[in-house]
């Protein structure tokens, strides 16, 4: 019903905004991530909506970027992931990011969420594994986890230096990320090596 609504922020707390339209203000329940770029002081903002209707109200949902939209609107698809839910996940992570934990079976970075347990996340991953390759919202990281997602299902040396990085504390997302910018020509050792070298320039 409504795809964007453009007009100044006239409240924001934790949860939620408020913005006004034409004389009217419309409250869009939101995430952190979306919160930290909205800003009260902006002259006019534009966020991306989806209305959730239910038998006694109907929620309006804002975000801040039409990829952030997107990622909602693919949680709330899975069985069991309400909006409240799909918010917590997408506090916690970045459209990317979110995309990367579900490409490499990351349950650990998805129940980072308030409320999120670990039967839950690995629904969502079971339910979007084979979707999120493929989906419009990744930009900057859709290679990062189309290769994620080829390093994460491979029963090679990618998939034994993953599960030696994951056992020296680093999570499944870090390490399959790391290792997929290697070539799976490499040796386990030097998949490690490569990997772990990767990731201290990165920090």
């Amino acid at each position: 019903m409504f795809y964007s609504l453009t007009g100044k922020i006239i409240y924001k707390d934790e949860q939620a905004i408020a913005i006004s339209c034409g004389g009217v203000g419309f409250k869009c329940f939101t995430t952190r991530n979306s919160l930290a770029k909205l800003s009260l002081q902006s002259n006019e903002v534009t966020v991306f909506t989806h209305l959730n209707v239910r038998e006694d109200a109907l929620d309006l949902f804002g975000f801040a970027t039409s990829d952030e939209l997107d990622a909602f609107k693919l949680l709330i698809s899975v069985s069991g992931v309400g909006p409240k839910a799909a918010l917590a996940i997408l506090s916690e992570l970045t459209p990317d990011a979110f995309a990367v934990a579900v490409a490499s079976g990351d349950a650990k970075a998805i129940t980072a969420a308030n409320g999120v347990g670990p039967k839950l996340a690995q629904r969502v991953i079971m339910e979007l594994k084979d979707k999120i390759a493929n989906v419009g919202f990744i930009s900057e990281e859709s290679s990062t986890v189309s290769s994620a997602v080829n390093t994460a299902n491979s029963m090679s040396n990618t998939s034994e230096a993953i599960a030696a990085l994951t056992a020296l504390g680093y999570s499944q997302t870090e390490a399959s990320v790391a290792v997929s910018k290697l070539s799976p020509s490499l040796s386990v050792e030097e998949l490690i090596k490569g990997a772990l070298k990767n990731m201290t320039l990165r920090f």
